[in-house]
């Protein structure tokens, strides 16, 4: 009984999201240009479970490159209203659009002139009338059983606040060599400030077969560290090339038997590459630019010194050092 109320539950409050997104219109577009373009803070306000929601979202953007503050409605009020410059955007969330504590903020709002965006359930109510842009934030029903406890509204604002986020994060090509300058203390921050040399793969953890192999050696390697690559190399371990899986599903569009083919035939020849001493920042930056999900690390000759995965820079499982 219990776990089918809350799968109900999760189902009420999907429902309630996938109705946001239905209505999401050109208002959320303009909401994200006005936010990329602001010179000044977002400042979110709301109060009760709707503020305590703003707060999140501010967290969510001042760590992906977004300038924002949480102003307490009823402290702004009372001198917190200082914060607020023309340069800044406002965005307030109320479900009801009626939020008394939020209404009389209105009026200092436009004296100051900084825009005003709403995420609320009423497009008619007092704020949706009042703000330069509302996202339609409405949801048919409560989770709650009671229809009382806001539940699917909140969950609706906090999604809503996430799409903003995220919309920004692309607009603005935030990677995530920037979002370590934002969590230096952060388990990520923490991985992505190591040297590769202390994440990466070494000795009988590198998959690698020799330029003179077949591509039955090579898919053989492949297969016995499940990297889904494999190096290779020609003579004193120098980099002659990599083999993915992407390459093999691209050359077996055109050839079906492979296993006599030479794996010089198949692999990608000067693969990006990076050298042990280089920040897994920027082994990451790399691999985000390139769309891969391993990297060669090489000495200045070219000579293979270990094998870097994205798993091992994002902490899949178990941290690994030096594939330990």
């Amino acid at each position: 009984m219990i776990l089918e109320q809350a799968k109900e539950v999760l189902r009420i409050e999907a429902d309630g999201i996938l109705g946001v997104r239905d209505r999401l219109d050109q208002d959320f577009v303009k909401m994200v240009d006005l936010v990329h373009q602001c010179q000044g803070r977002v400042i979110m306000t709301g109060i009760g479970k709707s503020g305590i929601v703003a707060r999140k979202i501010v967290a969510t953007l001042n760590s992906t490159g977004t300038r924002s503050l949480f102003l307490h409605p009823v402290e702004a009020m009372h001198g917190d209203l200082g914060m607020v410059s023309v340069d800044d955007v406002v965005v307030a969330l109320s479900n009801s659009g009626e939020t008394d504590e939020l209404i009389v903020l209105i009026p200092s709002l436009k004296r100051i002139g900084c825009p005003l965006i709403s995420f609320t359930g009423n497009r008619d109510s007092t704020l949706g009338r009042q703000s330069d842009i509302v996202i339609d934030v409405r949801v048919d029903r409560e989770a709650c059983p009671l229809g009382l406890a806001p539940t699917t509204s909140t969950t609706a604002l906090l999604a809503v606040g996430d799409a903003l986020a995220v919309s920004l994060i692309r607009k603005r090509n935030f990677r995530a060599s920037d979002f370590k300058e934002f969590h230096p203390g952060g388990t990520l921050g923490q991985r992505l400030s190591l040297k590769v040399r202390q994440i990466m793969l070494t000795g009988r953890n590198i998959p690698v077969v020799g330029e003179d192999r077949s591509m039955y050696d090579a898919i053989e390697e492949i297969n016995r560290l499940q990297l889904g690559a494999t190096l290779v190399v020609g003579d004193n371990d120098v980099l002659s090339g990599i083999l993915t899986d992407g390459d093999i599903r691209r050359h077996l569009m055109f050839r079906t038997n492979i296993h006599e083919v030479p794996v010089t035939e198949v692999m990608t020849k000067d693969p990006k590459t990076l050298g042990p001493d280089s920040l897994a920042s920027r082994a990451l930056s790399i691999m985000e630019k390139n769309q891969i999900t391993v990297l060669p690390i090489v000495n200045p000759v070219g000579k293979v010194r270990g094998i870097l995965h994205l798993h091992d820079i994002l902490g899949k499982g178990a941290f690994r050092f030096n594939g330990s």
